[in-house]
């Protein structure tokens, strides 16, 4: 039975607790009027920054000129807007990756059980542990939709209802048309049944797991492969339809055929890289002797592999987008290349460009210090990459890396920690009756 150290307990206390100090500092120092906006867009033009948008607006108003006062004050309050996002938009972000890690790890363990894989059963405690997270990440991420849903913030534009009102001057028909699908109300009972469910599957197919392990015959194991091929089926209808919600729509006027995949080989892969670096860690503390540098191979071609499926993905959905050059589907990416030039390159060579390099040898495949390096990259990355799909539309070019981002990617980093280990105490790290076991104990290639 694996033990939780003291040393891990406080390290992911102290974690939480900075991490909440950054996110209440975000919250606090956030402006709450225009004249507060005044000042950073006065400050932001006297350092260089914005200069000559603000000159031009504040030279219409000293002429008292009605229009440009007008233009002043709306650009006033979409810039109060953006900067009260800010902190909101730094705890999704940092909330939605790490619920959907363990999302990941549950499709991976999934998957292991549909394809009836001899080399995995040995990790498969490890991969419960990880997905205990995802029941405390949905609680806390639903309570962010609600929030959402109430008018708490100004994340999801799509909820503004001036918007769906033909009679004001912002109607927005394009949006309007998509009020049947997109409302509060359907949104947050789509959000339920989706997290419902994945929750269901999570807390059967475990609770079957240890039943097995006390069972005279392989009945609780056939249940879950059941089990197991009926959540896939769920589970790739729903996270597509998820990724439309949570995600896509923050850009209400742009959508991606593609978008979907490109969000599920993101969360994918950093799942099946969590899995890697905790397995490593256990090893590393004398638990799980079954597991050998086969077993970790086989993790690390996965993390290369899927890294190169998402790169082929974001390849797909930018060139095609690019080359056409629709206006309203080609914006997408000229804001972000425009506004967010280093996270969003930066991303691709943390994503594609480093996993490549150093995973593509066989012999790095299994050596713990460069798996770690490069797990390490990969999951920064893919935060990096949530990043770039939510600030752009909700923050706009008034991003930068401050107290709330590094407070929520502490907090829910300490959170996460705190949970998957604790869970990890609960049960013996072999399941023993599963009837692949022998094969995945002597699994060598």
């Amino acid at each position: 039975m694996y033990t939780l150290s003291s040393k891990l307990k406080v390290f992911s206390i102290v974690l939480m607790l900075v991490g909440f100090l950054g996110i209440g500092y975000s919250f606090i120092s956030a402006p709450k009027t225009t004249a507060d906006v005044e000042k950073i867009l006065a400050a932001d033009a006297h350092a260089g920054h914005g200069a000559a948008h603000d000159a031009h607006a504040t030279a219409g108003h000293d002429a008292h000129d009605a229009k440009a006062h007008a233009e002043h004050e709306e650009h006033l309050k979409h810039v109060l807007h953006q900067l009260k996002n800010k902190p909101w938009a730094a705890v999704y972000v940092a909330a939605l990756f790490f619920m959907l890690i363990s999302l990941g790890v549950l499709a991976f363990y999934a998957i292991q059980n549909v394809a009836q894989a001899g080399w995995s059963p040995v990790l498969f405690r490890v991969m419960q542990g990880l997905t205990a997270y995802l029941p405390v990440g949905s609680v806390i991420f639903f309570i962010l939709l609600v929030l959402s849903a109430f008018h708490y913030n100004h994340l999801f534009v799509w909820m503004d209802s001036e918007l769906l009102d033909p009679k004001n001057i912002k109607y927005d028909k394009l949006i309007a048309n998509k009020s049947g699908y997109l409302n509060e109300y359907f949104w947050l009972i789509r959000a339920a049944i989706f997290l419902i469910g994945w929750n269901l599957y999570r807390y059967f197919s475990r609770k079957n797991c240890l039943a097995q392990d006390e069972a005279s015959d392989n009945s609780f194991y056939k249940k879950n492969f059941k089990m197991s091929a009926a959540f896939l089926v769920f589970f790739i209808v729903t996270e597509s339809i998820m990724s439309w919600d949570w995600i896509m729509s923050v850009d209400p006027h742009w959508f991606s055929t593609l978008f979907g995949w490109y969000v599920f080989a993101s969360f994918f892969v950093s799942g099946i890289t969590v899995i890697a670096l905790t397995t490593l860690y256990l090893k590393s503390k004398g638990y799980l002797e079954y597991v050998n540098t086969s077993h970790i191979h086989d993790l690390a071609k996965f993390m290369f592999g899927i890294s190169i499926f998402w790169t082929y993905l974001w390849f797909s959905q930018f060139m095609l987008i690019w080359y056409s050059n629709i206006p309203e589907e080609v914006t997408y990416f000229v804001t972000r290349i425009e506004q967010y030039n280093l996270p969003f390159f930066g991303m691709l060579a943390l994503n594609f460009i480093f996993p490549f390099l150093i995973l593509i040898n066989t012999d790095f495949k299994r050596i713990t210090w460069i798996i770690v390096m490069g797990g390490v990259v990969i999951l920064f990355g893919h935060y990096i990459d949530f990043f770039n799909m939510i600030m752009p539309a909700t923050v706009g070019d008034k991003w930068f890396i401050g107290a709330g981002e590094i407070g929520s990617l502490l907090f829910f980093l300490g959170l996460f920690i705190l949970v998957v280990f604790t869970a990890l105490t609960k049960a013996p790290l072999l399941p023993k009756r599963n009837p692949f076991i022998e094969e995945s104990k002597h699994f060598h290639y």
